[in-house]
């Protein structure tokens, strides 16, 4: 009869990206092997637990934030699998957000609401807020837009001040062309952009746009106005890690290359919930398609709202968005088929019925068409 495990998980429970880490875990547990899990109460970059140095389990998940930490887990001389951007233990296996992507998927959300004018409110203490401001700014190059960008400074600094970083926050906001469309690094930073927003009386969304990431549902519901948030697939970071750690606990050498998860997409809430686009016509368009694509609507159903003719409004919109209605439809549409086939086990048939197809042979030839394998295939390469 095989060992039962000992894994201990040194992953805080107080946000909803650990949370999320968390149950990615449970969810490979539940599938594999039975493992006798540790959650200890840990703080984000706390000091390590005394109880470290003599247990004796197999194998840990951590967060490791800390030079300290880091220390006290090479000493266990255990398997190891870090689930933190800050890399202080850089030969072991890691397993993180993909920021390229996060920052390609916030750009893209600003930027289809028509904004030119593009920020970026990061935390220079992590490197993940790094690394997302810097694809951020190449991205925003690349689009032959304009990029601003400000850093708070770190709370964990000893001279940091909210009434400091409030002021600079202020005179930032008050220098930005308008209207411009704001990514905060997450959604702490996103809820503070908002707070300042609204002592200085700018108009959320269609002065300022913010985007946050994590999707935190807690900061996002009860930000005013409500936050738009890239997902983060922290479910999937989870699974992966407990993945490594299994195969790590079995005797295999894995390399140290990081695992980067892609986000599933954005929550669009209030707070993005503009079009920053000068043609009214192609604006008021693009939201009735926001509003009904999973609906199963099609261009006619388009063109009976807005007073163009086919040929007209397909080359204007094409002119503002560099697409045509039928293409966005189409983008939407498939956008949502993806979140669905992530996010829940609802079966195709349902999928279809919920984006506006009316068989799910239908939607599966649609996908496929764009995605390249059929939703089945996809769901299986997202889930394993």
């Amino acid at each position: 009869m095989n060992k039962l495990r000992s894994v201990a998980l040194l992953i805080e429970t107080s946000n909803s990206y650990a949370r999320g880490i968390l149950a990615g875990i449970t969810d490979y547990v539940r599938h594999h092997e039975a493992w006798s899990i540790y959650l200890p109460e840990q703080d984000r970059g706390g000091r390590p637990p005394r109880w470290l140095s003599r247990w004796k389990g197999d194998g840990i998940v951590a967060r490791i934030e800390t030079d300290e930490i880091a220390t006290a887990l090479r000493k266990t001389k255990i398997p190891v699998v870090d689930v933190s951007a800050a890399r202080h233990l850089k030969d072991i296996p890691w397993v993180e957000t993909d920021d390229e992507a996060i920052a390609k998927i916030a750009v893209q959300h600003l930027m289809e609401r028509g904004f030119q004018n593009l920020a970026f409110y990061g935390d220079s203490a992590f490197n993940w807020a790094i690394w997302r401001r810097e694809h951020f700014e190449r991205l925003v190059r690349e689009a032959g837009a304009k990029c601003f960008v400000l850093d708070s400074i770190s709370r964990m600094d000893e001279t940091y001040s909210w009434n400091r970083e409030k002021r600079s926050l202020a005179a930032w906001l008050k220098k930005l062309p308008r209207p411009v469309g704001i990514m905060a690094c997450y959604d702490i930073q996103a809820q503070k952009l908002l707070d300042v927003c609204r002592e200085l009386n700018i108009a959320v969304p269609e002065e300022v746009a913010v985007l946050g990431v994590d999707n935190d549902q807690l900061i996002c519901e009860l930000a005013s106005p409500r936050l738009s948030s890239v997902i983060c697939n922290t479910r999937r970071t989870g699974f992966e890690a407990a993945s490594l750690l299994d195969r790590m606990m079995s005797g295999e050498i894995v390399s140290p290359e990081s695992i980067l998860v892609e986000p599933l997409g954005i929550e669009t809430r209030q707070s993005t919930d503009v079009l920053a686009i000068d043609d009214a016509d192609v604006a008021a368009a693009l939201r009735f398609i926001r509003e009904n694509a999973a609906s199963g609507i099609n261009v006619s159903d388009v063109l009976r709202e807005i007073p163009l003719s086919r040929r007209v409004l397909e080359s204007r919109f094409r002119r503002s968005l560099g697409r045509t209605p039928h293409e966005e439809i189409t983008r939407l549409k498939i956008d949502r088929v993806k979140q669905l086939l992530t996010a829940t086990d609802l079966s195709l048939s349902e999928i279809a019925t919920r984006t506006g197809y009316r068989h799910d042979e239908y939607m599966s030839v649609a996908f496929k068409k764009v995605v390249g394998v059929p939703p089945r295939d996809y769901r299986q390469a997202e889930k394993t």
